[in-house]
């Protein structure tokens, strides 16, 4: 099949490539120049321009002069980068002029843009400059810093795989949290085939030309909940030049990055290389990152083609939440290791855009990409028994080693596991979309219709290894893999997922002032479970189909150039994942990431948002200075919402449908630019709640009481009692604060030096596993981020980067542990933990220093 697949798509553009035939105009400029702009020459994406200030020309970037100059981009709604200019612009300049140049987005994954003051709902960018403007290297970061509404969520422990939240919904690396946002790179979906996850180490910071975050278009697809993140790489064709980057700070931070890009008349070609090596703050939380990204493309009067790769091979120490009380004495300490993710991904895509007519662009791309990844997780040992004289778990099972043989009782040690997943994926689709910008009633108007199929195919497997606890709660590998018990069973499967859709767009400019857009899609997810292993977990098999059309309908009306209103409905979905459909049964809970079980179906989640709000801007006399504002409301209800649930056997967990959530709110940002400085703020309240009663079990929890954990619907084990708690409509969803403000500026003291600081800051959350909102909620935190450089001459440049200035001690996650099981191992680790105070927490980075320097030609 994935054969198959790959043949049609190459035979696909390869047909498209010969079809273009004279679309190919030979440029005769020379190296290094862009063609002189004639009368249809350019191949633009088409887009909705009437009544749109005339575009100043630009030229192509290059990677020359790294003079300082007024910020780039801020994260709005409404125009999101300033203008390029040619270093500090001195006080009476007319050289300088801050509006920028009509700011447009996608209207889907592949292309097909308007102006964002057409679009019904909110957009927000970070355009390359932006990304870069702190001397970040972690994309999370950079994202967190300008864009409302969206902060770093850590579960893991570990700067390089944390979670981005936006409005409540995440996108993680992490398999089991809720994928709520759907992530694109030209064009292609980067969720992974096997959980939805999103690795964003994956990506070079340097090699991104622009982020999108977009809200209320279902054009996305799936997991577009609370919205998409539309990742932009850079070519040859807006970026010449090169430049290399070295850095080096606080706990061994050891940075080197690369870019350069080429071009010859129609052709260019695009590399980018980064490598980090990061100690970490925390034991055993070291990092090496190594990735790449290249692209070589081909443009003429009538098409467009590229071709790309994208490269990673990562491994990071993923410390996670630790007890609060372990933390009192050194927050650099961790619980139970090794805890590891080794992670390794190609990527290998086609896209481009013939222009057929006038008025008709055909766009397309196709992928293949592999991806795998070898998790390994230390862990406590569920109440190791001595049943006469053999090893049992705490239910009393027998634990045998999976050759069959028993396992004698040593009760001179401390039992403990190694949990092991692996996870081998082939993923390969095609997505094809034709744009009409032809009048409609003598009305402006612009029309995409598109389809889009990704097949992926995932080899997972899980097993655990009979481990003896040491100090320092490391876990020491016995070489033997543990059977016999239902908690320990190897498991070995393959997942087949066949996801296709079908949409349109269509923006009608009704008056010149009023814009209607409309739009939906269709999609059919199939998502096979096949038993690999033992013929005993042929229950495992099953074959689960979902399919769902989404509407979206809005507003834009320009009251005047610079004041514009939004409104807009839509819904969005997303299918059950193969690792959630595989551990859905409450009645047989499964290690979160490690095991799976037979199970009933869960239903697809399914969001239903609204959104209006306001932007605009301000600029004063002679454009030498401007603001730029946006404010909102927005309302997201999502029916048969999927949450993870810890069981009543310790350790284990199993999802389920929970009924309705809903997150609303209101966000506001103000931006300014002027010839020295560049600030902004921005500030959103999410009301994230429970919409409907529920019933989850919290083994570990202080305050859950015992009641039946099958009523009310289900979700608990069984219909017996266990340590459960009801949910109530009203309750706050963990893990989302309800304020976070941001704050920032860059400031030229001179021509050559810039000085700016970043501020981010958070309310307090619910802990995970409290979904009752029963105890005391993780605290709130602010932090800021100063950064400065200088420029020595025209091609180098030192700067210096300093995160959490001020050394704040807060944590960015919260759950609970059992204390029962930790005590049991005291002998050995030399802690006794209260037994009143189950909380763990994963603590946010200390005060950290870097430096580097930057040389570009």
């Amino acid at each position: 099949m994935m054969r198959q697949l790959m043949a049609s798509a190459a035979a696909v553009a390869l047909f498209a490539a010969s079809g273009a035939g004279g679309a190919f105009a030979q440029d005769t400029s020379g190296t290094g120049a862009a063609p002189p702009p004639q009368q249809g020459q350019q191949l633009p994406d088409v887009e909705v321009i009437q009544g749109q200030p005339k575009p100043k020309p630009t030229q192509a970037k290059k990677a020359t002069k790294p003079k300082s100059k007024p910020a780039t981009a801020t994260a709005v709604t409404a125009p999101s980068s300033a203008p390029e200019t040619t270093g500090f612009a001195t006080e009476g300049s007319q050289e300088f002029a801050v509006s920028p140049e009509s700011s447009t987005v996608k209207m889907s994954p592949i292309g097909g843009t308007i102006p964002v003051d057409k679009v019904p709902g909110s957009v927000y960018q970070m355009n390359s400059e932006a990304i870069t403007r702190g001397d970040q290297v972690i994309l999370q970061d950079a994202l967190t810093s300008q864009i409302p509404g969206l902060i770093v969520n850590d579960l893991q422990g570990n700067q390089f795989q944390t979670n981005i939240q936006f409005r409540g919904f995440e996108a993680s690396p992490v398999n089991g949290v809720p994928q709520g946002l759907a992530v694109y790179q030209n064009g292609v979906r980067i969720n992974e085939s096997f959980g939805d996850i999103v690795n964003w180490d994956f990506l070079p910071s340097n090699a991104i030309n622009n982020v999108a975050v977009v809200v209320g278009n279902p054009v996305f697809g799936l997991n577009a909940l609370g919205g998409a993140v539309v990742v932009d790489m850079k070519d040859g064709f807006n970026f010449q030049g090169w430049d290399v980057d070295t850095s080096f700070g606080s706990f061994g931070r050891k940075q080197v990055s690369t870019e350069a890009g080429y071009r010859s008349g129609n052709w260019a070609a695009y590399g980018a290389f980064e490598a980090i090596d990061d100690d970490g703050f925390r034991d055993f939380s070291d990092a090496q990152i190594r990735r790449g990204y290249f692209d070589v493309g081909v443009k003429g009067d009538n098409a467009e083609f590229h071709f790309n790769f994208t490269g990673a091979d990562n491994n990071v120490g993923v410390t996670a939440a630790a007890p609060e009380q372990l933390l009192d004495i050194s927050r650099s300490l961790t619980f139970t290791s090794p805890q590891t993710t080794a992670n390794t991904m190609q990527m290998y895509s086609v896209n481009g855009k013939v222009r057929a007519t006038d008025t008709l662009t055909l766009s397309g791309v196709t992928y293949y990409r592999h991806f795998n990844q070898k998790h390994i997780d230390g862990n406590l040992f569920d109440k190791a028994a001595d049943c006469g004289g053999n090893l049992c778990s705490g239910d009393d099972e027998v634990v045998n080693a999976a050759t069959g043989a028993t396992i004698p009782f040593n009760d001179d040690v401390a039992y403990a596991s190694i949990d092991k997943t692996s996870q081998n994926a082939d993923t390969a689709g095609l997505s094809l979309q034709a744009q009409e910008n032809s009048r409609l009633f003598s009305h402006t108007n612009q029309f995409i219709v598109g389809v889009s199929y990704d097949h992926g195919r995932v080899a997972y497997t899980a097993d655990s290894e009979l481990g003896f606890m040491q100090p320092r709660f490391v876990v020491a590998g016995q070489g033997i893999t543990l059977s016999g018990s239902d908690d320990f069973n190897p498991r070995s499967l393959t997942t087949t997922n066949d996801y296709f859709g079908a949409y349109f767009t269509d923006t009608f400019d009704i008056t010149e002032a009023l814009a209607l857009t409309v739009g939906g899609r269709y999609n059919y997810a199939r998502i096979q479970i096949e038993n690999t292993g033992n013929p005993e977990n042929d229950k495992l098999n099953g074959t689960n189909k979902y399919n769902r059309f989404n509407p979206s309908a809005g507003l834009t009306y320009k009251f005047a150039p610079s004041l514009n209103w939004y409104g807009g409905y839509s819904e969005a979905n997303r299918a059950p994942t193969a690792a959630e459909l595989a551990c859905a049964d409450p009645a047989n809970p499964c290690l979160i990431e490690s095991f799976l079980t037979a199970d009933p179906p869960l239903k697809q989640v399914v969001s239903h948002t609204w959104e209006t709000g306001f932007r605009g801007t301000i600029k004063n006399w002679q454009d030498r200075s401007q603001w730029d504002w946006g404010v909102g409301l927005f309302r997201t209800l999502n029916t048969d919402d999927i949450f993870d649930a810890a069981s009543t056997n310790v350790g284990h967990g199993y999802f389920q449908n929970v009924g309705k959530t809903l997150r609303q709110g209101v966000e506001a940002n103000l931006s300014y630019r002027s010839q020295r400085l560049f600030a902004y703020a921005n500030y959103t309240y999410t009301d994230a709640t429970f919409d409907s009663d529920a019933i989850f079990p919290s083994p570990n929890h202080p305050g859950a009481g015992t009641i039946a954990c099958g009523e009310a619907g289900g979700g608990g084990d069984d219909n017996g009692p266990g340590k459960c708690y009801l949910v109530q409509k009203g309750d706050r969803l963990p893990g989302i604060p309800a304020h976070t403000f941001k704050a920032g500026f860059d400031y030229w003291m001179t021509r050559k030096w810039k000085v700016g600081a970043d501020l981010v800051a958070a309310s307090n959350q619910i802990f995970n596993g409290d979904e009752a909102n029963l105890a005391r909620p993780l605290a709130g935190y602010a932090k800021v981020n100063l950064h400065t450089s200088y420029d020595v001459t025209d091609h180098v440049q030192i700067y210096g980067l300093f995160e959490n200035l001020f050394d704040k001690n807060y944590s960015v996650y919260g759950t609970y542990f059992s204390v029962d099981d930790a005590n049991d191992l005291s002998d050995v680790t030399g802690v006794t933990f209260n037994e009143n105070n189950p909380r763990t927490v994963v603590p946010a980075i200390p005060f950290a220093a870097y430096g580097g320097v930057k040389v570009k030609f």
